[in-house]
């Protein structure tokens, strides 16, 4: 049954529960009507926001959703396509600025998959190379590469150009692949030997290339090919 928002009470509609009862007691979809503000044709705001969050399996996967996936959701349109990408995107940038790395001690590779699963976003890849002192300390990360990488693009030179501005002693490389598997492509274990043959040359030492999936990673430190 599509119930419309104005056949609702007024005090249990969502803007006013937020007001009445503070916004942490709000439920997914009630938030997610707050942000919408009118549902469609068919469905009511309240409807549509449930209808949305089933698509997503979830709250929690709409920092990963892009536009073209949300307008293939029945009852979203360029406006609402929009909002929710920027609200995506909104989410990805306060956690980048909340998370920090600089100063953190990654010694193992479970430590950077736990920090960078939920930064890498499920669409698109993102190539980040990571600047260690000598005591493994972080000094600095740089986000070197964006889209679908063209392993000509990823030269060796810019990972270790800001290596050497860094006064860094190794480096730890991080990409993810957005289908999901974290199998290493021929590419990546090319790349891989590629960095770790010029680390040597320049007395930098690449300690682990790590690649991220879903809710996984693989390791070429912990799978000794590195």
């Amino acid at each position: 049954m599509n119930i419309k928002l104005k056949e609702i009470p007024v005090l249990e509609r969502p803007r006013e529960r937020l007001i009445n009862v503070g916004v942490e007691n709000l439920s997914d979809e009630e938030l997610l009507s707050i942000i919408l503000k009118t549902g469609s044709k068919d469905m009511s705001v309240k409807t549509l926001a449930s209808h949305i969050l089933s698509n997503l399996n979830g709250l929690e996967n709409l920092k990963d959703v892009n536009y073209h996936a949300l307008k293939n959701i029945k009852g979203i349109g360029d406006a609402k396509a929009c909002t929710l990408v920027a609200l995506g995107e909104i989410s990805r940038r306060a956690n980048r600025k909340i998370a920090s790395l600089t100063g953190l001690k990654l010694n193992t590779p479970v430590k950077v998959f736990e920090f960078y699963k939920s930064k890498v976003n499920n669409y698109q890849e993102q190539f980040y190379t990571i600047y260690l002192d000598a005591n493994k300390k972080v000094i600095e990360e740089k986000l070197l590469f964006i889209g679908t990488v063209n392993y000509s693009l990823v030269h060796p030179r810019d990972i270790f150009k800001n290596a050497y501005l860094l006064n860094a002693s190794s480096i730890i490389c991080v990409h993810n692949h957005p289908s999901g598997d974290v199998k290493p492509s021929a590419e990546d274990i090319n790349l891989t030997i590629r960095l770790r043959e010029v680390g040597v040359l320049f007395g930098i030492k690449v300690i682990d290339h790590i690649i991220i999936g879903r809710d996984k990673y693989y390791s070429f430190l912990e799978n000794g090919k590195i």
